[in-house]
């Protein structure tokens, strides 16, 4: 059986959770495969709002099993008040989630230097959500990383977590003169952790690629989205993974022969979260009207997201990077409070066009816009294509053209029911 991923197009808070929910009815098993706990993941059933972290947002269907791959770096104490969370509304996610032996654990020591670090950046910042994400990310690379499976053998955790804080210790001191970690209230939590999760750690890659064979239905959920990939993204001003297609493959452990079908998620405009360009940005009164239309604001921090029109070259990046088959187009809703919405088809750097989407120089980019006209109308009671007006249709026909990339759902609503399912 073939496994399907969806991805973000954008700078991540395009309504993926929102879009995997809705896939998930048929699916046997979901996958994170990066990131940590700076992501959040809404979800909207009936008067129900579910807010999720680091579980899949599939863990609201019975019948789905969860994986935390082996490309998420796992924060204990988040990821234990979220599962605590669900229990208290009747969800028992102990029951239906799966943590990969080699992901790996976020400590508070990484939340220390992430906050010190930003804090001592300035007007050079990155916009982190002090998490801690992006510093055990380098640990990682760094090979001073604590994973799930060393939580197994207290010889090992304790001689692991000995060498870590010998590199780690000197830092805090030394760079940041800050104070050094004990060992043994460190070693104490972790494996009270260990005595909570231990029945959920298994060999994930291994796990994923039988179940595949044996014909059963994957879908691979990311948090953020593809200008924000560490490699393809807005650098610095990106997250610490690889956010698109290749992080998938990479942390899951599965193998790219069963990915067949790449979903990218887009809003109907776009936002933007921390420090970094974005070229189709709405500055002042124009911004927050669209902010305060589309209730554009963090799941995770709070923080309010900064807002622009549709950026077509962005989101051709995304299918090009991607190998995206279709796109889930996002908040169509909110724009119908428009009389005109621009749409920006391609870019301009001192006086010139260029190709693609660039790596370096997007602060100097002058978007070009065309625009179409709105529609007017409440488009939420909307349930097929036929129901929408006339200009919404355009509207949707416009992006199709202009990304190359065919549209199979439609959102108008922050709810379940709320979508249009195209094809």
């Amino acid at each position: 059986m073939s496994a399907h991923l969806v991805v973000g197009t954008q700078w991540g808070d395009e309504g993926k959770a929102k879009v995997i929910d809705y896939l998930c009815e048929n699916i046997d098993i979901i996958v994170r495969y990066q990131g940590g706990a700076n992501a959040g993941h809404t979800v909207k059933v009936g008067n129900e709002e579910y807010i999720f972290h680091l579980i899949p947002s599939g863990i609201l269907y019975q019948n789905t099993i969860c994986v935390i791959g082996n490309g998420v770096v796992l924060d204990p104490v988040s990821f234990m008040e979220e599962m605590d969370s669900l229990k208290e509304r009747g969800i028992d996610a102990f029951e239906r989630t799966i943590l990969s032996d080699s992901l790996h654990l976020v400590l508070p020591l990484h939340r220390v230097i992430d906050g010190h670090r930003e804090g001592l950046a300035g007007s050079k910042k990155i916009g982190t959500t002090g998490r801690g994400i992006g510093i055990c990310y380098a640990d990682k690379m760094l090979r001073v990383g604590l994973r799930m499976g060393d939580l197994l053998d207290e010889t090992v955790l304790k001689n692991r977590l000995e060498h870590i804080l010998e590199f780690k210790n000197a830092e805090l001191t030394r760079l940041y003169n800050l104070k050094e970690v004990e060992l043994a209230p460190l070693y104490d939590d972790l494996l009270k952790f260990r005595d909570r999760v231990q029945g959920l750690i298994r060999n994930t890659s291994f796990y994923l690629n039988e179940e595949l064979k044996n014909g059963k239905k994957v879908l691979l959920e990311g948090a953020q989205g593809t200008a924000l990939d560490i490699d393809c993204g807005t650098y610095p001003f990106v997250t610490s993974s690889n956010t698109t297609t290749g992080g998938a493959i990479t942390g899951s452990g599965m193998s790219f022969q069963h990915l067949k079908r790449v979903t990218g998620i887009c809003k109907a405009y776009v936002t933007r979260v921390g420090e970094g360009p974005f070229p189709t940005e709405l500055f002042g009164e124009e911004g927050e009207r669209l902010r305060g239309y589309g209730r554009e604001y963090g799941a995770t921090t709070g923080r309010p997201r900064r807002t622009g029109w549709f950026d077509t070259e962005l989101v051709k990046h995304s299918a090009r990077i991607n190998g995206l088959t279709d796109l889930a187009l996002t908040k169509l809703d909110i724009l119908s409070e428009y009389d005109e919405i621009p749409i920006c088809t391609g870019y301009e750097i001192d006086g010139k066009k260029i190709d693609a989407f660039p790596a370096q120089n997007l602060e100097k980019i002058k978007p070009i816009y065309e625009t179409l006209p709105g529609w007017k109308t409440d488009i939420s009671k909307a349930r097929s294509l036929d129901e929408l007006p006339k200009n919404c249709r355009s509207y949707i026909d416009r992006l199709t053209e202009l990304t190359g990339v065919p549209i199979s759902l439609l959102s108008v609503g922050p709810g379940r029911d709320e979508t249009i399912f195209l094809s």
